[in-house]
């Protein structure tokens, strides 16, 4: 059969499709090549690299060798027991220095009032800054991260009244106020943080309600900072123990205060019933949050300190001391 000739027009075709071809081969070539480079984590493509993630700086003052490590202050009075805690261990002014900015992180994870004892008091909060204003602070800041609407809850709680009422700035949680943490806890180590409080303060108090918890048996002055993290954070939930150990490691407050005037001692964290709150009449203070957790544990709540498993966890890594009773402890009357 006789053969018959290529046209002009059928060869260009021809050209066009091995250009092509050859074009979709390179493309697939990089693609897998690229592939491989992102596969290969020695390898750094521009655009895909790991961001890295602040550590918060400490807030701790200098030990003393002589003072309390651990007040424990009784009265009827919030502000006048708060006083005599504080006092106890040095005053005020030995943790904040005129001209600085203090936050304080109080608990205000509910939409609840202050009468069910699943917040920080609001009268807790006015002796606390009263203290710190009397100190010289040139600022004070309160934040936290709820679970509900953060502006309900700090009204609910009573505490944007006395932010109000005491000049005190409030920062929500808004999506720039967050920071990547990065940080070796045992479960806590990439994780978005409430990190514009800490960011703004010279110095950091911790001002905790006392109370029964379903997952952790207690949420005291450690499991505080659990507020201060972002994103799906209830994931930790299933270890519960051991994030809240990683708390001692994350955050070094300046002083912490475990209030214990009223405490809910059943049906924590969220409460619901005024006969789950207890007068206890006490308050707790101390820099060490893994001894003023065991030793409210035990005088507070009058439980087992074996069970607490958190602050052995962070006893055993060096992040505190939970054998409280080895410290140097003060007992005052308000």
């Amino acid at each position: 059969m006789k053969a018959h000739p290529v046209s002009e027009s059928q060869n260009m075709t021809r050209q066009a499709f091995l250009k092509r071809m050859l074009g979709a081969g390179a493309l697939m070539g990089g693609s897998a090549l690229l592939g491989t480079r992102l596969w290969d984590r020695s390898v750094r493509v521009p655009g895909f690299e790991k961001t890295p993630g602040i550590t918060l700086p400490g807030f701790q003052v200098d030990p003393s060798p002589v003072l309390p490590e651990l007040v424990m202050a009784h009265g009827t009075d919030h502000g006048a027991t708060i006083s005599a805690a504080v006092d106890g261990l040095g005053g005020m002014r030995r943790f904040v220095k005129p001209g600085e900015a203090v936050l304080i992180k109080p608990n205000v994870a509910f939409d609840r009032p202050a009468a069910l004892g699943t917040t920080t008091h609001p009268e807790a909060l006015r002796a606390v800054a009263h203290l710190v204003w009397e100190a010289g602070a040139s600022r004070i800041l309160i934040a936290d991260n709820p679970i509900n609407s953060p502006q309900g809850c700090f009204l609910k709680s009573g505490l944007t009244a006395v932010a109000s009422e005491m000049n005190l700035d409030i920062i929500y949680p808004e999506e720039h106020t967050f920071t990547h943490l990065s940080m070796e806890g045992d479960v806590l180590r990439e994780w978005p943080m409430f990190y514009a409080p800490f960011h703004k303060a010279d110095k950091v108090i911790g001002l905790a309600p006392c109370k029964d918890h379903n997952l952790c048996s207690a949420s005291m002055t450690m499991k505080n900072w659990y507020g201060m993290l972002g994103g799906r954070r209830n994931q930790f939930h299933q270890h519960i123990h051991r994030i809240i150990s990683d708390f001692a490691l994350m955050v070094k407050p300046t002083l912490v205060i475990l209030d214990g005037m009223r405490i809910l001692q059943s049906n924590g964290p969220t409460g619901g019933r005024l006969s789950d709150v207890k007068e206890r009449n006490t308050v707790i203070a101390g820099s060490d949050m893994v001894s003023v957790d065991s030793c409210g544990y035990e005088q507070l709540l009058g439980r087992d300190l074996a069970q607490l498993t958190y602050v052995h966890l962070a006893q055993t890594r060096g992040l505190g001391r939970a054998d409280w009773r080895n410290s140097r402890v003060k007992e005052v009357n308000a």
